[in-house]
Formats: C-alpha cells, sequence, structure tokens
C-alpha cells in the first residue's frame, strides 16, 4: 500500500461523530501534503471507531449521494467493495483520474469503481461543498 500513497502526504485529519459517537477518523492524502485540487488524484482513508455491518456502508453511501444529488447505480458494486468493519479496521480510496476510484482494506486492494465523474461524486461525501458537517470537512481539508 506505500506505493499506493508515494506521492501523496497527509493533508488534514478529522473524526466523523453520529449522535456524539465517533464512527472514523478520516484522513486526506493530497500530492506533497498540498491545499485540496479537484484535477489531482488524491485518497481518503477512514479508519473505523465502531463495529459497522457491510450493509450499514452501502446503504449510507447510497442515501449521502442522494442527498448530494448524485444517485449512482452502485449498489452491487459497493456491495463487492465493502464489508462489514470492526473497530480498528480501515478502508482507502485512491481516486484515478475523474472516473475511477481503488478501495483498499486493511491494505489488501479489494475493488476499482468506474462511472463517469465518480470521483468528484462519490468523494464530496466527504470533502464537497453540501457535507453532514462543515467543521469536520474543514479539518480533513486541513483548512
Amino acid at each position: 500500500m506505500k506505493t499506493v500513497l508515494s506521492t501523496l502526504q497527509v493533508r488534514g485529519e478529522a473524526t466523523l461523530r453520529f449522535m456524539g459517537f465517533p464512527l472514523y477518523q478520516a484522513r486526506l492524502y493530497t500530492t506533497d501534503g498540498a491545499p485540496l485540487d479537484w484535477s489531482q488524484d488524491f485518497a481518503i482513508e477512514l479508519n473505523y471507531l465502531r463495529n459497522l455491518t457491510k450493509k450499514d456502508l452501502v446503504e449510507s453511501t447510497l442515501k449521502e449521494l442522494d442527498r448530494l444529488g448524485h444517485p449512482l447505480p452502485l449498489r452491487e458494486q459497493l456491495g463487492q467493495c465493502f464489508d462489514d468493519v470492526s473497530k480498528g479496521d480501515q478502508y482507502l480510496a485512491v481516486s484515478r483520474g475523474q472516473d475511477q476510484i481503488g478501495f483498499w482494506r486493511n491494505g489488501m486492494r479489494v475493488c476499482t469503481l468506474t462511472h463517469p465523474q465518480l470521483k468528484q461524486q462519490f468523494m464530496a461525501i466527504f470533502i464537497g461543498q453540501n457535507t453532514r458537517s462543515k467543521a469536520f470537512t474543514r479539518k480533513l481539508k486541513g483548512e
């Protein structure tokens, strides 16, 4: 996994909470730790702080995409990418151009999703203009 992040460095990190309970700690990796540039590849790492089911991960991702106005036909693909997580598990999402994101779970590559403009639509869940927590997003973006 080191080679995946070889040109990327941590830009910011934040903990997402739901009703006061921490769900995960996130890190944004950008080229040389520079400010986020949507035209460049970057990565988001989630370190889970509680147990969640595969169903929870898939459904919450689809709901967020819907809420952001990006309903995508990805249920089956997300089901292949995601699995149950326990406290301490990690997912890493790495963009490859505008249309592709590779996923690693606990350091092992699990899948690649491809869809037009996927990077902008999927990553907006965490670092877009209309996230659920502006404070989380600002910290994650290192602002």
